[in-house]
């Protein structure tokens, strides 16, 4: 009796164990006739909730980012053609602060299909393998094949539907494999989804930010009273006042709305995301930010012609709603000098998201411009409280042209980050920006003078005020220089891989790839300046020479909770100190590619699974020795590689990572 106990005690361990094995994702395949000869492979995939699977086309995935789809068709040589791209289901794009790029993914459900042409009249079937990233608080890197059984090519003959059998042996790559790269731009993918409602509703409070900078600029802000009053004399009644003015801000809006959905309609919201990822467009972008900055500060005037402002008046004079119209739109003509480099930069970065973003960014923008003009001539005893014209508007106008300078570099580094050309790295982006920042505190504090300012006798309390905020941002950013992550900007510089020294002037930081002298054999400075190994037989022997324990740690360069591990948790100062003094850190990554030695290329006798590349070892390794395959994945262990306590994955708090690892620490000890 006690051995049948004993006996179904183990079942359970060891089925709780397996357990662990996560596949969020399962995948069906059929196959379409198109014609006697060509057919459409489809490959569907049902997502579990909460997990993302990401597109073939998630931009700059050499940086470091989410790794994209990627499909391989055997043996098509002398059988059959690839009908042009790998076509999505429509995908989501969200940014990722951790990468700071756009990532594209799909949730609950995803279809890839593959057009083929059939040149071997005798071929019935064709084997085809997808790689991808799958990712909720762990990640996962998977494959799977298909088998596509091939109709006889008559005309009687229906398509046929067949369900792939899971099946996650990894395989060789052979020469006629024909692989669609993740660097190809999509040509027949489907658009892109809409980003979530919180990124558009941040593009509409932007927006609107930029609407009210541009009410405080010397083009715009002395008109409120001017039509204010013009509505409350012109108008036979106070009521009748009021809804002309209410017309009139509707009208601006309307004007900017349409202006947004020109944008939108003519380029398309897909190929506005792809242009956000080309290089060419961001200096383009670029320049035209420039062009907008130095207009702002005064070197010349972005005008439109003045016989549109005249022909427009002259409409607006014809009273009623259509007169309205006009007098709105002449007020976006004659403003033009002032809001044309506001429109013009919100239109860029609302473009760069895609989707609707134009349309709501506009909507953002025109709501806080025409939101005055209804207010005062709806309560016209609220004049009296506003400010006088003066001197201050150009300081505004001026401030903006800061903005857009430093925002302008943005866009050059995107284009350098693409094409790895290291021209402006992240030390040069920063000397820039604290360079624009530190003129414009100057500027502030009158040290700096513009051709359109006035002398000054004094600095107003709000000049000053902003002059030490800004003051205080450029010297927060000076110890980036020398390695900090200047966590507030963490989305505009280029990453700390991307410099001239990884691990910042005095090698405080750290990357992956960094080596330096003095380091145990096999060793690298890691995240933080802490000494990590990326071979687990050399990292083991070293722990042994030191006496320490092991903390292994499955990772990924594409693994997104990983990095947040590293810049949250593993940054924590006692946290830091056990990862440096305490411990052995061996780092395992298993989305390497590189291809391992043909001495140590093997078939696994265990899962039967072909171990070619670095990462297929670390891969095989945590499913056969810890029953899992989710990363990030910590585990210590002693010296004779048995589990100090249980391993954990992705945790946040800080006070619980710490108890895990003296806990274990604790026990080696002992």
């Amino acid at each position: 009796m006690n051995k049948i106990v004993l006996s179904l005690l183990l079942l359970l361990a060891f089925a709780n164990s397996n357990a662990q094995i996560v596949k969020p994702v399962k995948w069906t395949s059929k196959v379409e006739k198109v014609s006697d000869t060509e057919f459409n492979l489809v490959m569907q995939g049902k997502i579990d909730a909460e997990w993302h699977l990401y597109s073939q086309y998630t931009p700059q995935a050499d940086l470091g980012a989410a790794l994209p789809a990627e499909f391989k068709f055997e043996n098509p040589k002398g059988n059959y053609e690839l009908v042009g791209k790998v076509k999505e289901s429509p995908y989501k794009k969200q940014y990722s602060e951790v990468f700071e790029i756009d990532e594209y993914y799909f949730e609950n459900k995803v279809t890839f299909t593959q057009k083929v042409k059939i040149i071997n009249a005798k071929l019935t079937s064709i084997k085809a393998k997808i790689d991808y990233q799958v990712c909720k608080t762990t990640c996962i890197n998977d494959d799977m094949k298909f088998t596509f059984a091939i109709p006889v090519t008559e005309n009687t003959v229906d398509p046929t539907t067949t369900t792939a059998t899971i099946d996650t042996i990894k395989t060789v790559s052979v020469a006629d494999t024909t692989t669609v790269k993740k660097e190809e731009t999509p040509v027949t993918t489907a658009a892109p989804e809409k980003e979530k409602d919180r990124g558009l509703l941040t593009i509409f409070f932007l927006a609107f930010l930029g609407g009210f900078a541009a009410l405080l600029t010397p083009c715009v802000f002395p008109m409120i009273p001017m039509t204010v009053s013009f509505f409350t004399k012109q108008s036979k009644n106070p009521g009748q006042g009021k809804r002309n003015a209410i017309l009139y801000g509707i009208s601006i809006i309307a004007i900017y709305v349409v202006l947004g959905l020109a944008i939108t309609g003519i380029f398309g919201a897909d190929a506005l995301n792809a242009l956000s990822t080309n290089p060419w467009f961001n200096v383009l972008f670029f320049l035209l930010l420039v062009v907008f900055a130095v207009s702002f500060l005064g070197a010349f005037e972005i005008m439109l012609p003045n016989s549109w402002a005249n022909k427009v008046d002259r409409q607006a004079d014809r009273g009623g709603i259509v007169g309205i119209l006009f007098m709105a739109l002449a007020l976006a003509i004659v403003s033009f000098s002032c809001t044309g480099p506001i429109v013009g930069t919100l239109l860029v970065e609302s473009a760069s998201k895609g989707g609707i973003a134009p349309i709501v960014g506009m909507l953002g923008f025109s709501t806080a411009l025409a939101l005055p003009f209804m207010l005062f001539a709806m309560f016209p005893s609220w004049m009296h409280s506003l400010p006088k014209s003066g001197g201050w508007l150009n300081t505004v106008k001026v401030s903006l042209g800061f903005l857009e300078l430093a925002l302008a570099f943005k866009f050059l580094s995107n284009a350098d980050l693409v094409l790895q050309l290291h021209l402006l790295e992240r030390e040069v982006f920063l000397a820039i920006w604290i360079a624009i920042f530190g003129a414009w505190a100057l500027y502030l504090f009158g040290k700096i003078m513009t051709p359109h300012d006035s002398p000054l006798a004094y600095i107003s309390v709000g000049r000053l005020s902003l002059g030490l905020l800004v003051l205080a941002f450029t010297i927060y950013m000076i110890p980036g220089l020398f390695g900090a992550p200047l966590k507030l900007i963490s989305a505009f510089p280029p990453p700390q891989t991307y410099s001239e020294s990884p691990t910042g002037f005095f090698g405080n930081t750290g990357s992956p790839t960094a080596n330096h002298e003095g380091l145990p054999d096999g060793a690298e400075v890691g995240p933080h300046g802490i000494t990590v190994f990326t071979d687990y037989d050399k990292g083991l022997a070293y722990a042994k020479t030191v006496n320490k324990p092991v903390m292994l740690d499955f990772t990924g360069f594409a693994c997104v909770n990983c990095r947040k591990m590293e810049n949250n948790v593993w940054s924590d100062e006692k946290v830091l100190k056990v990862l440096k003094n305490d411990v052995v850190l061996i780092s395992l990554y298993v989305d390497d590619k590189r291809e391992l030695p043909k001495s140590e290329q093997t078939v696994s006798k265990e899962t039967g699974n072909e171990i070619t590349t670095i990462g297929d070892k670390w891969t095989e390794f945590i499913i056969t020795k810890y029953q899992t395959n989710t990363q990030p994945f910590y585990v210590l262990i002693d010296l004779k590689e048995q589990k100090l306590n249980a391993p954990i994955s992705y945790t946040p708090n800080i006070d619980e990572y710490l108890a895990w690892l003296e806990g274990g620490i604790s026990k080696f000890k002992k």
